[in-house]
C-alpha cells in the first residue's frame, strides 16, 4: 500500500521538473510556497506522466490582508488572559474589513492565472480563494512544477513532484494551492438516498454502572467464565447516560449551557435525527429539546461515495448531538453537514461556521493521519481556525482512535486537524462511574483484545484493537503555550492531545438512533465510544464554562495550559484499578439467536503511547472537573 519510489522513476521526475523550472525562469523570478510538496511522496510509487491535456481543477488560497504574522499576533493577543485585547472579539464584518484580501489582490492573482492559460471559474465570497480549471500543461506553467502520476495509500493520483512556486511579485498574496494533488478526490457519485446504518444492540449481560456485575458466568448464568490473569473482571457497562456523565464530571452545578450554541460538524445528514435525539432524551432523563434548540445549517448537495462510509456518519451525528446535550441540556446545538468527507468540502463547511458566527464552540469528531493530509489544505484549515479565534469561537477536535497510527498506517504519527496549533485536541480515557454517579477512577484509553478460547477455559490474545490518538506533529512546531507543561525532553512538534474525556467503547455512552434491523427500520440504542465521544463531551462541558464566563472565550489552549496545574483538570496517571472488562457481543449484532461472543477488553494499553504524571500523549493535561465550569469567567485586561 505504501511503496517506495524507484530510483529510475525519481530520476525521470527530476529531469522533467528541471525543464519546467526553466520555463518558469523565463517568466520571471519565482518564490516557493512553504510546505507545499505532497507529504506522502516518500511512500508513493511513481506510475507515469499524465497527458499534457489532462484536466486540473484547483483552488488558489489567498493570504490574509497584512499577512499571516499579523493574523497570528492578533490571535495570540485576543486569546491570552492578561493581554489588553483578551476577549475583544471581532464580528465577521470586522474580520473581513481587517483581513480579507482586497479586490486588487484578487485581480492580480486572477490575471497571473489567466496569463498561464488557466480559466478562473470563481472567487470565494470572502476572497479566501480563487478557483481555476485547465490542463496539466497550463498548471505546470502557472505553478512552476512538474505534475506526475503516483500510487499511494490505495489511490492513483496526479500530483506535483515538489514545492509549488508562484511569481515572486505575488509571493505575499498566495497562501496555498489545492487540487494539483488529486488524493482523496476520486470516485464521488451523484447524491442518492442514504439508508440507515445496519442495526446493532448491546449483548447481555452488561452493567448499569461500572463494576455492577462480576463476569463470573456467561449470559445463561450456567457456564462459568475463566478469570483473567487470576482475577475476576466485571462486565462492561451498557453505556453511560447523560445523568451519569453530568454527575461524574460536573457535580452539583446549576449551569446548563443556556445561551450558548455548540456546533457539530460532519458529512451527510440523517433525516431522523430530530426524532432520534428527542426519543433518546426522553428515555434517559435528559431535558427535552426546546423549539429551535436543535437546528441544522443549510447543506450543499451531497456527493455520496463509499470512501465516506455514508451510513456510518449517522451514528456519529447522533453521538455528537446526544453527548453535547447530555453535558449541556439547555445549550443550542447546530449541525453543519459537509457535502462529503474530503478536505475541500470540510474546509468549506468550517468556513460556513465562522461566516455564520452563530456558535461559540465547535466540536469536530473527524480527522486523518498527518501523512494523508494534502499540504495545500493545511493553511486553508488554519486560516479558518484563526478567523474563528478572532471571532470568539473555540474549535475542538478528536485526537483519533488508532493510537500512534503504526498498526493503522505503518508509520508513527499524530492526526490532523487535531494536531493544528489553533485547535484544542481532545484525547481519551477509560472511565469508571460508580453506582452513586461518582468518577471512581480513570486511566488512559488503549485496548488489547482477548477472546474466549474454544474450550471456554482461557482468554486467547488477539492484539492491539484501538486507543486514543496522540503524539507529536511533524507538520506543526511546538506552540509557545505548551512550553513548561509538555516536557522539554519530549520530541519536537505540536504535542497531541491537550485534554481528555471518556472515549473507551468499553466504558462509552449509550446512544440512540434509527437503524435497519431484521424486523424493519426503527429506533434502537447501543454503547458507543472513541475520541468522537470525548470531543462533544468536552464541548458540552465547556458550554457551561462559557455560560459562566458570560460570553465567548475563543481559542482555549492558552487558557488550558495556563491552568494545567490549577486543579481544574484532573491528572490521569498510573495503572488502572482493573486490568479490563468482559464484553459480550451478539454474533449477528442484533440478538442472541446466532450466539454470543465473549472477549476481554483491556485498559491503558495504547500502542506506544502511555499515561503518566503531568502532560502525556494519551490524555494531555488530564480531564476537566467541576473547577473548569467557573474557570473561564471574564478576567480584567491590562
Amino acid at each position: 500500500m505504501r511503496g517506495v519510489t524507484c530510483a529510475v522513476a525519481a530520476s525521470a521526475v527530476l529531469g522533467m521538473a528541471g525543464a519546467v523550472s526553466a520555463d518558469a525562469q523565463d517568466a520571471g523570478a519565482r518564490s516557493q510556497l512553504a510546505d507545499s510538496a505532497p507529504v506522502w511522496m516518500g511512500h508513493a510509487k511513481h506510475t507515469g506522466q499524465p497527458s499534457a491535456s489532462s484536466s486540473v481543477n484547483a483552488r488558489v488560497y489567498l493570504s490574509p490582508n497584512g499577512g499571516l504574522d499579523k493574523l497570528r499576533a492578533a490571535v495570540a493577543a485576543v486569546s491570552t488572559p492578561g493581554n489588553r485585547d483578551y476577549r475583544h472579539f471581532l464580528s465577521p464584518a470586522q474580520y473581513e474589513a481587517a483581513y480579507e484580501p482586497n479586490n486588487a489582490t484578487v485581480a492580480a492573482v486572477s490575471s497571473w492565472l489567466s496569463s498561464s492559460g488557466l480559466t478562473v471559474t470563481g472567487v470565494d465570497g470572502q476572497h479566501r480563494y480563487v478557483t481555476v480549471t485547465g490542463t496539466v500543461a497550463n498548471a505546470q506553467k502557472a505553478f512552476g512544477v512538474s505534475i506526475q502520476r503516483y500510487a499511494h495509500d490505495g489511490q492513483n493520483v496526479q500530483a506535483p513532484t515538489g514545492s509549488v512556486t508562484v511569481p515572486a511579485a505575488l509571493s505575499g498574496a498566495v497562501l496555498s494551492v489545492t487540487g494539483l494533488d488529486t488524493s482523496q478526490h476520486a470516485n464521488t457519485t451523484t447524491a442518492t438516498p442514504i439508508p440507515p446504518p445496519a442495526g446493532f444492540d448491546n449483548a447481555r449481560p452488561c452493567s448499569i454502572y461500572y463494576g455492577q456485575l462480576a463476569a463470573t458466568y456467561e449470559g445463561d448464568y450456567k457456564t462459568k467464565l475463566p478469570k483473567y490473569n487470576g482475577k475476576t473482571l466485571s462486565y462492561a457497562p451498557c453505556g453511560y447516560t447523560g445523568t451519569q456523565f453530568r454527575a461524574a464530571y460536573e457535580g452539583n452545578t446549576g449551569l446548563t449551557g443556556k445561551g450558548v450554541t455548540v456546533a457539530t460538524t460532519l458529512w451527510y445528514a440523517s433525516t431522523t435525527i430530530a426524532q432520534d435525539t428527542a426519543t433518546y432524551a426522553t428515555n434517559h432523563g435528559d431535558a427535552s429539546y426546546a423549539p429551535g434548540q436543535l437546528s441544522q445549517a443549510k447543506y450543499p448537495k451531497f456527493n455520496v461515495t463509499s470512501a465516506c462510509a455514508p451510513s456510518s456518519s449517522f451514528p456519529e451525528e447522533a453521538l455528537d448531538i446526544e453527548a453535547v446535550h447530555a453535558m449541556a441540556p439547555q445549550a443550542n446545538i447546530r449541525y453543519y453537514a459537509a457535502a462529503d468527507c474530503y478536505d475541500t468540502s470540510l474546509v468549506d463547511n468550517l468556513a460556513k461556521v465562522v461566516n455564520e458566527n452563530k456558535a461559540q464552540i465547535v466540536s469536530n469528531s473527524w480527522g486523518e493521519p498527518e501523512e494523508g493530509e494534502s499540504a495545500g489544505t493545511i493553511p486553508a484549515y488554519e486560516q479558518v481556525f484563526m478567523q474563528g479565534a478572532l471571532q470568539g469561537i473555540s474549535f475542538m477536535f478528536s485526537s483519533g482512535d488508532n493510537g500512534d497510527e503504526v498498526a493503522n498506517t505503518g508509520l508513527k504519527q499524530s492526526d490532523y486537524p487535531t494536531g493544528d496549533s489553533y485547535v484544542t485536541s481532545v484525547g481519551g480515557t477509560t472511565t469508571a462511574i460508580d453506582a452513586n454517579g461518582n468518577l471512581a477512577w480513570q486511566t488512559g484509553w488503549g485496548t488489547d483484545k482477548y477472546t474466549l478460547s474454544s474450550d471456554g477455559k482461557s482468554w486467547s490474545p488477539v492484539g492491539y484493537l484501538y486507543g486514543a490518538g496522540g503524539g507529536f506533529s511533524a507538520l506543526n512546531n511546538r506552540p509557545a503555550y505548551q512550553t513548561g507543561v509538555v516536557p522539554a525532553s519530549a520530541p519536537p512538534g505540536r504535542a497531541v492531545p491537550d485534554v481528555a474525556m471518556d472515549a473507551d467503547p468499553t466504558t462509552g455512552m449509550l446512544i440512540g438512533l434509527t437503524q435497519s434491523f431484521p424486523d424493519g427500520v426503527h429506533y434502537g440504542e447501543f454503547r458507543e465510544g472513541g475520541t468522537s465521544l470525548a470531543s462533544p463531551l468536552f464541548a458540552g462541558m465547556t458550554a457551561l464554562a462559557v455560560q459562566s464566563a458570560g460570553g465567548s472565550v475563543g481559542f482555549l489552549n492558552p487558557i488550558v495550559y495556563g491552568q494545567a496545574k490549577s486543579g481544574d483538570f484532573t491528572d490521569v496517571r498510573g495503572a488502572p484499578v482493573d486490568a479490563g472488562a468482559v464484553r459480550p457481543d451478539y454474533a449477528n449484532s442484533v440478538d442472541p439467536s446466532g450466539g454470543i461472543l465473549y472477549s476481554v477488553r483491556t485498559f491503558d494499553q495504547d500502542s506506544s503511547l502511555s499515561t503518566a504524571a503531568g502532560w502525556d500523549d494519551v490524555t494531555g493535561i488530564g480531564t476537566p472537573n467541576a473547577g473548569w465550569l467557573t474557570s473561564l469567567k471574564a478576567k480584567s485586561s491590562k
